[in-house]
């Protein structure tokens, strides 16, 4: 098994149990113990935070993997890049940080009136520490992403912070803390996560601290044009995917119960992008070291094969979640859920328009064209400010999941273009049609199906048919080498 089977099958399992944890805690935990306007304010608190150390970081994740390869070195001291890296974050932190205190009382403003909006006066400058938090992760990632050691990091935040959430909400339960006690847990478990790393990263002596080389410093007016323009862009996809609830909470009265709604269902869409996280993070780190030696040939292989995958994974598991609607109503519990389970299907489509694009955003933002990116995906949040802006007033939280597909249909299509025009590259074949067809006749049967009395049951039955049919046809039509290649081995040891 090559390294980026292995390591996307080891991250595909942590993905997975990681989203197990979640359905946990989110599905089960949270709508019977807190309060959807706290369920809301905990999502809020995320996107925030997610897109404050975004804007602290300063590109800094995108410089890492672009220019790493270039300064890479036996004894380990990679030209000061660690010590570079460490400085620029700090720096980057401490501006954001004066500049989000300075603004507090604008930032709160706008929620006077609403619901829910207490919970923000009251735990505004949690907002900092789990900001800070979130940056440092991503940049020992990153670190170890460079030296293909991305499987423990992906355990700490898929697994290791939820396990710490879990806990916190049933101390909630059995009364021993309260809401506040629960979001103190869950920032010391983001601070676990990095000492882990760190000491992870420590162990393995794969970088170690020195001066910088006059080297590097002579390129950081290279990385400071880079690090602007990727941290637009970084930040404005975050923006993206977080736009929708920041709107929600600001354009409709019922702010925190809303993003409550609304973040719930699209937490349960992300289950249909985990095949593309998990690919990604490896792959990633390949496209960067194909771009340093100019092999389009790879790049293309690559490009072709993730989108193949993503999409065929991506499809089964959002027939699974569509089929059993009634099954994932009952688990929320919550009446309020039962009107807006079409929110889930709209965003899941966005979410397999972005997956079956590929590569393509990381292709075109690690080539010398990157500035482009960043013209494109802020275009792509004029777009999405729009389109929220118009729907959400008339349609409400179905206008949110609206404008998130129509923004990342729009720039995908964009980068498709692009990477075609430009370097004769795109991921499309005949296997993306055989897809399209197991998907359309899998869903059908998985809706027509008779259903059972109980619901656990019907779950089971209707899952396992469709598992079974829609398998049986990928592998017959031999639609991902790769993944004919892990079956046959299973099938050999059988």
């Amino acid at each position: 098994m090559n390294l980026l089977q292995k390591q996307g099958f080891f991250n595909s399992l942590i993905l997975y149990a990681g989203v197990a944890l979640g359905f946990l805690n989110l599905i089960i935990l949270f709508q019977r113990i807190i309060t959807i306007e706290e369920i809301g304010f905990f999502t809020l608190m995320g996107t925030i935070s997610v897109l404050y150390a975004q804007v602290a970081g300063l590109g800094i994740a995108n410089i890492i993997l672009k220019y790493f390869p270039y300064y890479r070195s036996d004894d380990k001291k990679h030209g000061g890049f660690a010590s570079f890296v460490t400085i620029w974050s700090l720096v980057g932190f401490v501006i954001i940080t004066v500049l989000f205190v300075v603004f507090k009382d604008s930032i709160i403003s706008y929620y006077k009136g609403k619901n829910g909006a207490q919970l923000l006066t009251r735990y505004f400058y949690y907002l900092i520490p789990l900001s800070l938090f979130t940056l440092v992760f991503s940049v020992l990632e990153n670190m170890a992403l460079t030296v293909f050691k991305n499987v423990l990091s992906s355990f700490l935040r898929e697994v290791g912070v939820r396990l710490f959430t879990t806990a916190g909400v049933l101390l909630i339960a059995v009364k021993l803390v309260d809401y506040h006690g629960f979001l103190m847990i869950y920032i010391t478990a983001n601070l676990v996560a990095v000492l882990v790393l760190v000491a992870y990263i420590g162990k393995g002596r794969h970088f170690k601290f020195s001066a910088i080389s006059p080297q590097l410093m002579g390129e950081r007016k290279t990385f400071l044009n880079y690090g602007i323009f990727t941290v637009l862009s970084g930040s404005s996809f975050v923006m993206i995917q977080n736009l929708d609830t920041l709107m929600l909470s600001v354009l409709t009265k019922e702010s925190f119960a809303y993003v409550g709604i609304y973040g719930t269902f699209f937490a349960i869409a992300v289950v249909i992008s985990l095949p593309a996280k998990a690919l990604s993070r490896t792959s990633l780190q390949i496209i960067a070291q194909s771009w340093a030696t100019n092999d389009l040939a790879k790049i293309g292989k690559i490009y072709y094969k993730t989108s193949v995958v993503q999409m065929l994974i991506g499809c089964l598991l959002f027939i699974g979640l569509v089929i059993n609607k009634q099954f994932i109503i009952m688990l929320l519990y919550k009446h309020d859920y039962t009107s807006y389970f079409n929110v889930f299907i709209v965003v899941g489509v966005a979410f397999l328009v972005d997956m079956t694009g590929g590569l393509n955003g990381y292709i075109m933002n690690l080539s010398k064209y990157y500035r482009l990116t960043t013209v494109f995906i802020v275009s792509a949040v004029g777009l999405c400010v729009l389109s929220n802006w118009i729907l959400i007033p008339r349609i409400g939280i179905m206008g949110a999941a609206l404008a998130y597909l129509i923004t990342m249909f729009a720039l995908n299509f964009a980068y498709w273009l692009f990477v075609k025009v430009k370097f004769n590259l795109q991921p499309f074949a005949k296997a993306h049609l055989y897809i399209l067809l197991i998907f359309t006749v899998c869903l059908l049967i998985g809706l027509y199906l008779p259903p059972l009395k109980n619901v656990f049951a019907d779950m089971v039955y209707r899952s396992g048919i469709i598992g079974v049919i829609y398998v049986f046809l990928a592998y017959t039509l031999k639609i991902s080498e790769d993944i004919n290649v892990i079956f046959d081995r299973i099938l050999k040891k059988v």
